[in-house]
């Protein structure tokens, strides 16, 4: 009898063993196929360049997924994230191109100029839907449609554009073949990931994804802790419209058009669940690859546009349909 119940326990522990594997591996898994299968079908996938184009092409998704992974894990959700960038950089595009200031002097004012702008349309979110107990989805719809036309009233709907050369050469500089751009975001990437996982802020974002009560009985300023996780998501859209601007030497009000949806995307593929209190940074990271990869790879396989976009839909479908098993799982 003691023999049958030792068998049934490390059968169990085995079971438990590789839920926990298929949880931790499974996007990493994902992402190593579409790798593989992209290096065996196309010729020109494993190319140094066109790994420097995935690189920069992911860089700025996977910036404005960094926060929204903050807002998702606490249950919420930003739509508008998209349409701050293009008024954060709006915003850097006018301080830019103010006369009578040094290049150093200028590209410091730009930079503050759209974290600022994004701090305070974060921040907006998050005393509104938090104060209120309002929808996170109804207020950042509507803060979608306010920074898209701020950023037109700002723009006068024109293009701003002659940046200094400095600005532009941080956009396209390279350390050892990785763009700079990219190791800013992976910067944000660990940062994100320290504050989540080794503060007790982190901790409580977490706790309050999965018991905003508890959190709150415990004596913990439930709101003010809300309100700093869309402001986070707000720092990171104004430090995306610099990436955006440097790559692009360019500051446009239609700019980030659908680019919440894409990072939402990365955020749920990487395993972070839209009910709030489980997820991880890095698996942000890995759902951003998978997104860039799929995209990168589908282009040299010769797909049209329309094409890629339905199998990324397909993609976050089943990235949806995965978490809810996974969520069956985790409460078995």
């Amino acid at each position: 009898m003691a023999r049958q119940t030792d068998v049934l326990s490390e059968s169990r522990s085995n079971e438990f063993s590789l839920r926990a594997l298929i949880n931790k591996a499974g996007i990493g898994l994902a992402l190593l196929a579409l790798i593989i299968f992209f290096s065996v079908f196309t010729e020109h996938f494993l190319n140094a360049n066109n790994i420097t184009n995935i690189l920069t092409q992911i860089t700025i998704n996977l910036i404005l997924a960094v926060g929204m992974t903050f807002v998702i894990l606490i249950g919420g959700i930003d739509l508008s994230v998209g349409s701050v960038m293009a008024f954060a950089a709006v915003v850097a595009g006018k301080a830019i191109t103010l006369p009578g200031f040094g290049t150093t002097e200028i590209i410091l004012l730009a930079c503050l100029a759209a974290i600022t702008a994004g701090f305070v349309c974060g921040l907006l979110n998050g005393v509104i839907s938090s104060y209120w107990a309002l929808p996170s989805f109804i207020i950042t719809l509507g803060m979608l449609n306010i920074a898209r036309g701020a950023a037109l009233q700002v723009s006068e709907a024109q293009t701003i554009y002659s940046f200094p050369f400095a600005f532009e050469e941080f956009g396209s500089a390279m350390i050892y073949g990785i763009p700079v751009v990219f190791l800013v975001a992976l910067v944000l990437v660990l940062l994100a990931w320290f504050i989540l996982n080794r503060t007790v802020f982190g901790r409580l974002l977490y706790g309050i994804g999965n018991n905003e009560e508890a959190v709150r009985l415990a004596g913990h300023p439930v709101f003010w802790y809300k309100v700093a996780a869309f402001t986070i998501c707000g720092l990171t859209a104004g430090i995306a419209a610099i990436v955006y601007m440097a790559r692009l030497n360019i500051s446009s009000p239609i700019a980030g058009i659908g680019f919440e949806l894409n990072a939402i995307a990365a955020v749920i593929i990487g395993g972070t669940s839209l009910s709030g209190g489980r997820g991880s940074v890095i698996g942000t990271l890995i759902g951003a690859f998978i997104i860039g990869v799929l995209a990168n790879g589908l282009i040299l396989i010769g797909l049209s546009d329309f094409m890629r976009q339905m199998i990324t839909g397909v993609v976050i479908i089943i990235a949806v349909v995965l978490d809810h098993y996974r969520a069956k799982f985790a409460a078995k």
